[in-house]
């Protein structure tokens, strides 16, 4: 059974590094042109999806990955989105965290059939495996996320 990895782009060449977690902190060097590799910062914030970035970073991701799907005028978005940061810093480097504007990206909106937002999506290994639907508390999103990691 493997391990489970994080992919670090390297800033050098651009290489996709995969590398186990439990290597994250030996300073690891990028397998083609042997620059360090960095933990992004960004790790613990949500990244910012798009149709063109969503296979990429979510569907081929060899991990847990939580997709708020929310818009810029939807109120309980805005309720749920500081939770959705907390959970982003708190699971770092266990958790993938990303953020879709559905009217941005009305395709991801069709093909996960979101009807009603905030709507989190929760991935393991590019496939869909839990959805929750409303502005719930972080206690209740953990209780789906945890048993998932």
């Amino acid at each position: 059974m493997h391990e489970e990895a994080i992919i670090i782009t390297c800033p050098n060449c651009g290489a996709k590094n995969r590398v186990p977690k439990s290597r994250v902190n030996d300073r690891p060097v990028c397998g083609k042109c042997k620059t360090p590799l960095k933990i992004s910062t960004t790790n613990n914030r949500p990244i910012l999806l798009t149709e063109a970035t969503f296979r990429t970073e979510v569907l081929s991701f060899a991990g847990v990955v939580l997709i708020d799907c929310w818009a810029p005028w939807c109120g309980p978005c805005h309720m749920v989105s500081p939770i959705v940061e907390q959970i982003a810093s708190e699971y770092a480097g266990r958790i993938k965290v990303g953020k879709i504007d559905i009217d941005q990206n009305p395709t991801i909106a069709s093909q996960f059939q979101i009807q009603s937002i905030p709507t989190l999506l929760i991935f393991k290994n590019g496939k869909l495996v839990d959805r929750l639907i409303g502005a719930l508390p972080k206690n209740e999103i953990e209780k789906r996320l945890i048993p998932i990691l």
